[in-house]
């Protein structure tokens, strides 16, 4: 028996992996989040799975579904929005079945800031402009970032940011980065990336915290800051130019 951690992607249903989908398909318990995972995904349960909709559940009940499941010998698909290798809540988990024993593999998925990059159609690593993309968030009704990772830290360096969880605090969001980016930063805004309800906003630092208001977006939702939404005047890559040396 082995519980899949498996990646379900941002939001549409067919930005899942064949290897998750295979996994899903073989597994006869599903555990999933109901608030963020496409229901179309259960569509690839096989006949009489069980289903358990990890929303309402604390980490305590969802260990005990994972035991019974490996009691009984049946392979467990643990979906997880978006990639599980970030803001996914999977290392605690498998803390958990490490110390009781119980396998688990992982199979990554579309992460929210990529198909937020691909709705925006942009590169986040810009020649001469930005090459390095933080991932962060911010503190509030969630654990305590560790020292150092504050915004104001991480903004120094004016690289592309992309901040998950963080669209409810949008105008502390904006204070913390103003110092750093100045209020002409581009800033996009995606709401249910990749979803047929998918909202987009653009703006700058001055601006996105106004436009994210009247929009009434409050969960869901990524922020990207940064040159690189709006770069037009950048060199050429190394990797297609030309002129470099060819082995």
């Amino acid at each position: 028996m082995t519980v899949h951690f498996i990646g379900a992607g941002p939001g549409a249903a067919d930005l899942i992996t064949v290897r998750g989908q295979r996994l899903i398909a073989s597994s006869p318990v599903c555990l999933y989040a109901g608030s963020l995972v496409p229901v179309e995904l259960l569509e690839h349960c096989p006949p009489g799975a069980r289903l358990i909709d990890t929303a309402g559940l604390n980490l305590d009940e969802i260990i005990a579904a994972l035991t019974a499941a490996h009691t009984a010998g049946l392979d467990v698909a643990r979906l997880h929005s978006g990639d599980p290798s970030v803001f996914s809540a999977i290392a605690e988990q498998m803390r958990r079945l490490d110390a009781a024993g119980i396998p688990y593999d992982v199979t990554p998925g579309v992460p929210a800031f990529a198909a937020a990059a691909a709705t925006l159609s942009r590169e986040l690593t810009v020649p001469g402009v930005a090459q390095t993309v933080i991932l962060t968030r911010t503190a509030e009704r969630a654990t305590a970032m560790p020292e150092g990772e504050d915004l104001a830290t991480l903004s120094a360096s004016r690289s592309t940011m992309v901040l998950h969880l963080a669209v409810q605090r949008i105008e502390a969001v904006v204070a913390s980065l103003l110092p750093s980016y100045g209020p002409d930063c581009p800033v996009a805004v995606v709401a249910r990336a990749s979803r047929p309800d998918e909202e987009v906003l653009r703006g700058t630092l001055a601006d996105i915290a106004a436009k994210v208001r009247e929009a009434d977006i409050r969960r869901t939702a990524v922020i990207v800051v940064g040159p690189a939404l709006t770069a037009d005047q950048f060199p050429d890559s190394h990797l297609y130019s030309s002129t470099r040396c060819r082995s």
